[in-house]
């Protein structure tokens, strides 16, 4: 499986982490950026070409990492074909949800909220929850894709 990782300066030193954790467990990772550390740069930056990815790689997924998780999931939500679902801590139901019911393909974290300790078991429950594929959510999720 393939997955598609980027942040800003706020989300730097959890996503290389993360890139670590899922490049050691088999997964194939293609960061996006942040690069380095910059302080004064723009999420927008890398987490389009995330979404832009995740979009044409149907069987890809993608995570987004800033200090809330918010304007990454945003921004990510503004390309056609991304449910982006925003995690910064407290009950993983939100997380099985997200992927049962709304077929999420990127995970968006808060870095200045989740736990650190948890991290590697928050991303690896959210890429084993598989969508529920209930005709329900499939009519859902196509009324997204199609302004309808």
């Amino acid at each position: 499986m393939k997955i598609y990782i980027g942040s800003d300066h706020a989300g730097f030193e959890l996503k290389k982490e993360i890139k670590t954790f899922l490049t050691n467990g088999g997964y194939e990772v293609e960061d996006k950026g942040a690069y380095e550390l910059n302080e004064k740069d723009d999420y927008p930056d890398f987490i389009f070409p995330v979404a832009k990815a995740v979009s044409s790689d149907k069987k890809s997924f993608g995570i987004v990492i800033g200090g809330s998780g918010q304007g990454e999931a945003i921004a990510a939500n503004r390309v056609l074909g991304i449910r982006a679902a925003v995690y910064y801590g407290g009950s993983r139901e939100i997380l099985k949800l997200s992927r049962e019911h709304n077929d999420a393909n990127i995970l968006s974290l808060g870095a200045r909220f989740v736990d650190k300790g948890e991290i590697k078991s928050i991303v690896s429950f959210w890429l084993e929850t598989p969508f529920s594929d209930k005709e329900r959510h499939i009519r859902r999720i196509g009324k997204l894709d199609n302004d309808s």
